[in-house]
């Protein structure tokens, strides 16, 4: 939903890559057509910011709100404290398929570490983070304006923790930092704070070259 609601987004605002975007997801979305309500709220020399409002019928099911950029034209003060996660190579993690496997998750390869699918395959590890390698499974290099979908597209850390079947999003925030280099996205996403159901979640997605190029947190709700 998001992804589709920036695809319409970005065709009205003259910069091409998003840098900060917020999605409140209002209602659950119906297989079938959508519409795409699109404000663009202000254009300026460095960034333009509008709105968009994903629409089925007389109601909303997504409001997004996206400030645009050029990642290749900025420049200034860098000082990057944290480090990509320790992760074993693709090749020695998990891969993600099979019969059960969400038609979703089916668009990417995304490799999780054994710690990450211990919820599926013997008993949640008490610890609530998942870490792993996604791409597109048909090879296309990942972009600025994928990045939103991969923040979004790693399953529940809070599987981790509490058994559940659903955990609907409720807020989405992604900050591009830069364009992804070709290749594998090297994820992290980890909940310290799981209160009467509702959940954080924060993820930083870091580039083969050891760049972070995207930071996101949401807020959930755990449904059992």
């Amino acid at each position: 939903m998001l992804a589709v609601t920036l695809a319409a987004l970005s065709g009205s605002l003259p910069h091409p890559d998003p840098f900060a975007v917020s999605a409140h997801f209002v209602s659950k979305a119906d297989p079938g057509p959508a519409e795409v309500v699109v404000e663009v709220v202000r254009t300026g020399v460095g960034v333009s910011t509008g709105t968009a409002r994903l629409v089925q019928g007389r109601r909303t099911r997504a409001l997004v709100t996206g400030t645009y950029g050029d990642l290749s034209a900025i420049e200034g003060p860098t000082a990057v404290r944290g480090e990509p996660p320790d992760v074993p190579p693709p090749d020695a993690c998990v891969k993600v398929e099979g019969p059960a496997t969400p038609e979703f998750v089916k668009r990417f390869d995304l490799r999780l570490t054994e710690d990450s699918v211990a919820w599926a395959r013997t008993a949640p590890s008490g610890v609530a983070e998942m870490l792993g390698w996604i791409r597109f499974v048909d090879g296309r290099p990942p972009d600025s304006a994928s990045l939103p979908l991969f923040a979004d597209a790693f399953p529940p850390s809070s599987f981790n923790v509490v058994a559940s079947l659903w955990v609907p999003t409720l807020e989405l925030t992604v900050h591009v930092r830069a364009r992804p280099s070709p290749g594998w996205l090297r994820c992290r996403f980890q909940t310290r704070y799981l209160i009467d159901g509702y959940l954080e979640e924060d993820g930083e997605l870091w580039d083969e070259g050891g760049r972070l190029v995207a930071l996101s947190r949401q807020m959930a709700r755990i449904q059992t």
